[in-house]
């Protein structure tokens, strides 16, 4: 864990469970929820209640998500563990570095996909939340250490309101989800004379 309560993934079988497009989205569903149970999730996603419970299940042999303790008869509520994830560092290599380029090719494509539902649909949002909206793109030269900088601003101001996402009570009135997704990379491979 580091300072940002970060779970590091390094395990190839970790980062391959979360390398599904439907385990992310029932992810998802889980942060906005608090807790659901397989059925509930379905009817979210899209699938049969027998599929997602499989995935829940996964997920759960992994460590993503647990039973919420709150039985309603025969259905079990599940939540996400909560912990924001991290994986993909330098000393990666084998198994571990492709599978953790797959689930990061997986995350951005569904990323890209709300950004472009979201261009989609915003015009009928109210004003105010069409104005509080925003992307920005820029480019900088930084060193390094700078960088490394900038990123850990990033995801300290993205990680700000995180116990929001596990206990709907800390949601103000008025809250909505809301996606962020942020990137701070080199635009270009560094040249072989500045190896």
């Amino acid at each position: 864990m580091d300072e940002f309560g970060r779970r590091k993934l390094s395990d190839a079988r970790e980062l391959r469970v979360l390398a599904h497009p439907l385990r992310l989205r029932i992810l998802q569903v889980l942060h906005e929820r608090g807790a659901a149970t397989a059925t509930e999730v379905a009817e979210q996603v899209g699938e049969s209640p027998a599929n997602c419970s499989w995935h829940l299940r996964q997920l759960a042999k992994h460590g993503f998500v647990e039973e919420s303790g709150e039985r309603r008869g025969r259905q079990r509520p599940w939540r996400p563990t909560g912990r924001p994830l991290e994986w993909g560092d330098s000393g990666e290599s084998g198994e571990a570095a492709a599978a953790g380029d797959e689930l990061s090719a997986v995350f951005m494509e569904q990323e890209f996909g709300g950004l472009r539902a979201w261009q989609a649909w915003r015009r009928t949002d109210p004003p105010q939340w069409q104005d509080a909206a925003n992307f920005v793109q820029s480019s900088a030269w930084l060193t390094v250490d700078e960088l490394a900088a900038v990123n850990a601003e990033i995801t300290e101001i993205m990680l700000r309101h995180r116990e929001r996402l596990l206990d709907p009570s800390k949601r103000p009135p008025g809250a909505r989800r809301v996606r962020m997704f942020a990137w701070a990379v080199p635009a270009e491979p560094l040249a072989d004379e500045e190896s």
